[in-house]
């Protein structure tokens, strides 16, 4: 009997380039990567070519695999992507912060951007400042106690109307998107490394 395969597929999106990636979990290896490279002249990422890319690619992946492609997680190198910095000071009547109050105080902080921005999709949200009793911390320390709390934090965005082409494309293979990921700031995160980015 063989094992099932834990497997995760990869689109990585770039203004003059396009791969895509069958990553298995479980052995921490790739079964199948394909790279396709272009000239563009433009500043915008060429969905047609997406369209005839994906086309070359998805049937030979579900020939190898066995199984349908029915999710993807979409890595995009884009200058539609944008940042925004927001500050938010918050009293808390708990007096301990856990994990539950920051959840939270997020929850209302992507309620607030969605109110402002509703023609932007998020792709991720960072807290890059703990502020509390007056001390920095760069990551969450659980159970403090403090009557109020600051944060500091970034929204990754792009615009909703790239999502939408985007998830046509894709459609079209009957595949859904389920996590968009800036493939800037995951190179950023991993820093200089060897890993290969299909790894990252």
């Amino acid at each position: 009997m063989t094992e099932e395969l834990e497997l995760e597929t990869y689109l990585h999106v770039t203004l003059n380039k396009f791969v895509i990636y069958i990553f298995d979990k479980k052995q921490f290896i790739n079964l199948y990567k394909e790279e396709y490279k272009f000239e563009n002249t433009t500043q915008n990422l060429q969905i047609n070519f997406l369209s005839e890319f994906l086309e070359q690619n998805i049937f030979k992946i579900e020939k190898i695999t066995g199984k349908f492609i029915k999710n993807i997680f979409l890595v995009l190198e884009s200058n539609k992507i944008q940042n925004l910095y927001l500050g938010i000071k918050k009293k808390n009547y708990n007096n301990v912060i856990n994990q539950k109050y920051i959840e939270n105080t997020l929850t209302e902080a992507k309620d607030l951007f969605k109110e402002n921005y509703h023609d932007q999709n998020i792709m991720h949200i960072l807290v890059n400042n703990y502020l509390i009793n007056g001390y920095n911390y760069s990551s969450f320390v659980e159970n403090l106690s403090s009557d109020n709390i600051s944060l500091e934090i970034q929204f990754i965005f792009i615009p909703s109307n790239l999502v939408l082409k985007l998830e046509k494309t894709l459609e079209k293979f009957q595949i859904k998107i389920i996590k968009y990921i800036d493939g800037n700031y995951m190179k950023d995160f991993f820093g200089q490394t060897d890993l290969k980015f299909e790894t990252m």
